[in-house]
């Protein structure tokens, strides 16, 4: 098991602060284990329910007899399969003096998950987990997570063979079994070839007049589509920065799977020799190197940007905090050169910074505000938004 030590102090202090907090992420991207190593670390008493259970659920068929009396740390696993249950947490999140803490835990985004928004405001605190990273995983383990990507069981599998064995059986339950289940209307068949479609657009810009017509219905309906594995972790939708200059600028999001393995899942990569010569190598590497940089800023989805002109000049990532703008290019190679378009988005976007983040394993400066860091050497100090050291 790996300690994912950084996600239960930020749980910790949020659960200090709030009388309910929620872990969101992907299905199996282990925010069980992750409530586990939070209830150790605090101590005192600690009640579970999963609610894939059915002893569990028959315990919360009347959920405020079930909850009232309880103290300490409650733990609501897969809270999306009771969405009813939010108004039950509201009142006692209410209670003075304050009884329990809730930690629930579930594979949909708040957007989705509308009631926790109508019925806990104030009330409650929301924490992303990612897949893991390179700083849990290990550097000398990155290609392997490259590879594999970040789901635990897929990442520690004994085997190539077993990891993509593993991937397979994790996209089959999530089409057949989790989709149904948050109420989304979409057949399996349907959603796995958009999700097949999606992981060899990986890293383009969103087309729906494509997709539709590749799918033969509304422009409407596959965004809907997109919306839903959005809304599940499994899609990261990356949006266009609208600068105040002169040039047309490209309004539609950049698509990424959001795992790395998923997406080598779907394109049918199966071991390092196949992605090395893949030729969406660079793209997915792109994604994976993304990720980690998102994930060490702590970089919310309301901060973080790509921006593109239709003349081609485009930045892989922005990253915007208050008045800082900071960007990111993210190359394959040991040696990245300055382009003609990273001077463009510097001036024009007035970057704080520009990092390109590449595979090679010495950092050095590019140019006036521009430099290299390599992936395997990369710090990032969150409040100033520069490489630290």
């Amino acid at each position: 098991m790996i300690r994912r030590t950084f996600h239960v102090a930020a749980a910790k202090k949020l659960l200090s602060w709030n009388p309910v907090v929620a872990i969101l992420g992907a299905r199996q991207v282990g925010k069980t284990t992750l409530a586990r190593q939070i209830a150790a670390s605090v101590g005192g008493r600690v009640s579970w329910f999963d609610l894939e259970d059915p002893a569990d659920l028959r315990k919360l068929a009347e959920p405020m007899l079930a909850l009232r009396p309880l103290k300490g740390l409650v733990v609501l696993d897969e809270i999306q399969r009771v969405p009813g249950i939010f108004t039950v947490l509201r009142v006692l999140a209410d209670r003075r003096p304050l009884q329990c803490r809730f930690l629930v835990l579930g594979s949909a985004s708040p957007e989705l998950l509308r009631q926790t928004s109508e019925s806990l405001a104030g009330r409650i605190a929301y924490q992303y987990l990612p897949g893991l990273t390179m700083a849990e995983a290990g550097v000398k383990r990155a290609e392997t997570l490259w590879l594999r990507g970040g789901f635990p069981r897929s990442f520690l599998a004994k085997s190539g063979s077993q990891s993509l064995s593993w991937r397979s059986e994790y996209v089959r339950n999530f089409l057949e079994r989790d989709i149904p289940h948050l109420g989304i209307g979409i057949s399996s068949e349907s959603l796995r070839r958009f999700w097949s479609m999606l992981a060899h657009w990986h890293g383009q810009i969103w087309n729906s007049s494509e997709f539709g017509r590749s799918f033969g219905v509304a422009d409407t309906t596959v965004r809907k589509y997109l919306d839903t594995l959005t809304s599940a972790f499994v899609v990261r939708q990356l949006q266009p920065w609208h600068a105040n200059i002169a040039k047309r600028q490209v309004k539609m999001p950049k698509i990424y799977i959001t795992d790395s393995g998923i997406a080598h899942y779907f394109m049918g990569i199966n071991d390092m020799n196949g992605l090395l010569s893949h030729p969406k190598m660079g793209a997915t590497w792109e994604g994976f190197a993304m990720g980690e940089v998102i994930q060490r800023l702590g970089a919310q989805s309301r901060e973080s940007f790509f921006w593109a002109t239709h003349n081609g000049a485009e930045l892989d990532l922005l990253v915007v905090r208050g008045r800082h703008k900071v960007g990111f290019e993210f190359k394959r190679s040991e040696a990245p050169e300055v382009t003609p378009s990273m001077r463009i988005a510097s001036r024009e976007l007035k970057l704080d910074r520009l990092y390109v983040i590449h595979a090679g394993s010495s950092a050095f400066p590019m140019g006036p505000g521009i430099s290299a860091v390599p992936l395997s050497r990369l710090s990032l100090d969150i409040r100033r938004l520069s490489p630290a050291g």
